[in-house]
């Protein structure tokens, strides 16, 4: 494979250290990298790159990752986002996957959880061309759901973690854990940004 067949990442984050680590990683796996120090340059330069897969940080100066997401979706860029957050960071994660990233990635990140992430960015960017998860698909695997499991998805959907769940349903972490188990089983996922696609596809959050 020659390097103009490899797949892009253009990576997004203003720790050079990360830049740099990060693109020697995603060179070794395979891919072309191209970095860019912040989102306003990337922004500057996005009419004239190449399309590819965006690892974008949250927490960046000047602008964060979310108001370059905004920025790209009102360019009606299609390019597929995954947002390197902060560990635990739950709520912005979600606010992202609502504006329609399509993966994120708590830092510090390990290698193979990156790689699946940027690898489904791509199955992703293929998907546009034949229809991304529609509506109804969406629609029919939440109606599988029960009525507890339905309401730990809607706690997802709306950042909260299983104990901000737990205390608006009054039940036990520990039950929030096994509803949220059943509920992925029943949705066929195995993350957590899974199972947000398929809420978001389904409208879920869309009014908040």
């Amino acid at each position: 494979m020659t390097d103009t067949e490899k797949q892009l990442v253009h990576l997004v984050d203003d720790d050079e250290a990360i830049r740099h680590s990060a693109s020697f990683m995603l060179r070794l796996a395979g891919y072309r990298v191209q970095t860019h120090p912040d989102g306003v340059s990337f922004l500057d330069k996005l009419d004239e790159l190449e399309t590819g897969c965006v690892l974008l940080d949250v927490q960046m100066p000047k602008m964060n990752g979310l108001a370059v997401q905004k920025a790209l979706n009102e360019r009606g860029c299609e390019m597929p986002v995954i947002v390197l957050t902060g560990h635990g960071d739950v709520s912005v994660a979600v606010q992202a996957m609502k504006a329609g990233a399509v993966n994120f990635v708590e830092k510090p990140y390990e290698k193979q959880v990156l790689l699946q992430a940027i690898n489904e960015g791509f199955e992703h960017l293929d998907s546009l061309h034949q229809g991304a998860l529609q509506k109804t698909e969406a629609e029919k695997r939440l109606s599988h759901l029960g009525p507890r499991e339905r309401d730990i998805l809607n706690g997802l959907v709306e950042g909260l973690t299983n104990k901000g769940i737990a205390n608006s349903l009054d039940i036990s972490p520990r039950t929030v854990e096994i509803h949220r188990a059943n509920m992925m089983d029943k949705l066929g996922v195995d993350s957590l940004s899974a199972a947000l696609r398929i809420a978001f596809a389904a409208g879920l959050g869309a009014s908040t």
